[in-house]
């Protein structure tokens, strides 16, 4: 399948409030609603038709479903009910208790619930038949809108549903996520962490419970207090074991959240808890401080209902955190981005996003076990200045994520196997060829190969330039990726501008004078088509260097076979159709390009680069470049 190139430059993430509307009529959701409203009719997606072709991909109905709207199915149909909880997450006839888990912690954190699932909306006084949902995919949040037929088999909803029967905010949060993966069958099997992202933008370090840190407890409370979701998940060693119960309760291969962690005063000692949730909305933990446990009758009634215990069979329980980790094999933690955080969140991370590809026979090179193609991957430039506080090197955490391969399961592709390797980097341009990764070994890498989603580990490095190399494990496989840095720490002040030195003064005297008969032509967005101070110096710098070096023998021009190389060293790279009409349009019949027009042509260039970047700021999604051999 093609890929065409991404610009791989830093960008920051884009608001959340700022969300893309993707319906393909170009609507946004007011409009779409308002257009129902005027035509007195109910909304009916064409994006996601109430068919077989939005349920499976692969399979037939196992039953014969029905679409419904809510309305159809109870008498008085409400969005919310008592607001937004866990307990409104049931699991139905789908495996995407992966997602559901997901949910769970998304309920714990009301501003980002709110922005996942947008609370203005309900069945009463302009009911249209439509909703939506907001979900963050590669470095840009989707508006997800969905008219609100549900499947359904004997007047029941099938899949995802709330205990409370006229509450429908889950069941249509699920439709809107099976429309953005692309049918509800492409949900099912797959990663909390996955879900979690999507919801927030946050980034996922996944821990294995035999070999967590001594202090794993206060990493889980630290996680939970600052919004972090958490899950949670027992391993499996055979599919039959999937979804297998144990004598104590749990479900194997299954994914639960951690909604709770908390002490409790036990006969004199403090005893550290753990809790957990079973998206099922049933079935639960039955050793020591469950529901039903005798410990509990040592506990204080107070002290019971601080901790919100109930005997109920709700799916959700305490347990002792070393029974916890003792039963448990792996937890997933999703930090959140600054955008995810409310404003008095104590503890932050900056984010730098890198979009990029890899392409067959061009950047798709493998791991470092085929070195003779390694080299091909994207190399991706790190610059390391903050240490941690107190100490010698710099933490951060690299997260690689290929992209859309859950919406590309319809047409056979699966998840690939990727990972990453960091190495010192030896100068701050050009692309390290094969001779380097031969004999220089990386100063950090990801912990594992794996077809996951999302590849993600925490790396502490002195201060210094590095490469990070993304590569799937094999050469030759194609995908995009969108590769992650997050620091905790927050970008320096900037410094105070220094003062002209007497030359710069002269010089600034020199563009006063002859400022106005200077002037770039480019048509673009903003700006006033002239250059101001600082603009001029910037390419008078690179000019100065750059043109008399080219112009060898001094004659004021040259040569038009030069112009790629001159216009590289400015920073510019160009394929050959645009370089070929650059040359007809500045050089002359000799194919030579005097001074002027080599400015003119280098200001025109810089504009353009700046037309497009307030482009993408706008349109918010990474530019396409294809570049033809």
């Amino acid at each position: 399948m093609p890929y065409t190139y991404r610009d791989s430059r830093p960008r920051s993430p884009p608001l959340p409030q700022s969300a893309r509307a993707t319906h393909s009529s170009g609507q946004t959701y007011e409009e779409l609603k308002r257009q129902c409203q005027q035509k007195g009719t109910l909304f009916e997606d064409c994006d996601f038709p109430a068919n077989i072709s939005s349920l499976f991909y692969s399979e037939k109905p196992p039953i014969p479903f029905v679409w419904k709207r809510p309305g159809e199915i109870v008498k008085d149909p409400q969005f919310i009910v008592g607001g937004a909880t866990r307990t409104d997450i049931c699991q139905g006839d789908l495996g995407d208790c992966w997602l559901l888990a997901a949910i769970a912690s998304l309920t714990l954190n009301e501003k980002t619930l709110a922005r996942v699932v947008p609370q203005d909306q309900n069945f009463g006084p302009g009911y249209a038949g439509i909703f939506h949902f907001q979900f963050w995919q590669h470095n840009e949040w989707l508006d997800i809108v969905i008219d609100d037929r549900l499947p359904t088999f004997k007047d029941r909803l099938v899949f995802l549903h709330s205990a409370e029967h006229n509450e429908f905010w889950s069941a249509l949060l699920e439709k809107a996520y099976a429309k953005l993966n692309g049918s509800y069958e492409a949900l099912k099997g797959g990663s909390t962490l996955e879900a979690m992202e999507d919801f927030t933008g946050g980034v996922g370090e996944m821990y294995e419970v035999k070999k967590a840190p001594e202090n794993f407890y206060e990493i889980l409370g630290k996680a939970l207090e600052r919004g972090s979701m958490v899950g949670c998940s027992i391993d499996t060693s055979s599919a039959a074991e999937s979804e297998a119960r144990t004598p104590f309760g749990l479900i194997k291969g299954h994914a639960y959240s951690v909604t709770g962690i908390d002490e409790v005063s036990f006969r004199g000692r403090k005893v550290q808890l753990i809790r957990p949730r079973n998206p099922w909305g049933q079935v639960e933990w039955n050793g020591r401080w469950s529901d039903n446990s005798p410990e509990w009758q040592s506990v204080s009634p107070s002290e019971q209902k601080r901790l919100c215990q109930t005997v109920l069979d709700d799916g959700e329980f305490w347990m002792n955190f070393e029974d916890f980790k003792a039963h448990f094999d792996k937890v997933e933690i999703c930090n959140l981005t600054p955008d995810a955080l409310g404003d008095n969140a104590t503890n932050k991370w900056e984010v730098t996003v890198h979009q990029g590809s890899w392409v067959r026979g061009s950047t798709a090179g493998g791991c470092r076990n085929f070195l003779d193609t390694f080299w091909t991957n994207p190399q991706i430039k790190l610059h390391l200045t903050k240490k941690d506080d107190g100490q010698d090197e710099c933490t951060f955490i690299a997260a690689l994520m290929q992209k859309n391969r859950r919406k590309l399961r319809k047409l056979g592709a699966d998840m690939l196997t990727i990972g990453y390797a960091i190495y010192e980097s030896p100068s701050k341009d050009g692309h390290l060829n094969k001779d380097f990764f031969r004999y220089h070994p990386s100063k950090a890498r990801s912990k594992t190969y794996i077809n996951l989603r999302e590849v993600s580990d925490r790396v502490k490095l002195p201060p210094g330039d590095y490469i990070i190399v993304p590569t799937t494990f094999e050469p030759h496989q194609e995908a995009d990726f969108c590769l992650r840095i997050f620091s905790e720490k927050k970008p320096p002040k900037p410094t105070p501008p220094q003062q002209e030195t007497e030359e710069e003064k002269q010089f600034r005297a020199l563009f006063k004078q002859v400022a106005g008969e200077v002037s770039a032509y480019s048509e673009h967005f903003y700006g006033n088509g002239k250059l101001e101070f600082n603009e001029f110096k910037i390419f008078w710098d690179k000019l100065k260097n750059i043109y008399v070096r080219f112009d060898s023998d001094r004659s004021g021009t040259m040569s038009s076979y030069e112009l790629r190389s001159a216009l590289t060293d400015a920073g510019f790279q160009l394929n050959n159709y645009l370089l070929q009409l650059i040359v007809l349009r500045y050089s002359d019949d000799q194919f030579q390009i005097d001074f002027d027009d080599f400015l003119i042509c280098l200001i025109r260039l810089e504009n353009a680069s700046r037309d497009y970047e307030f482009w993408l700021s706008i349109h918010l999604h990474a530019g396409v470049f294809l570049f033809p051999d």
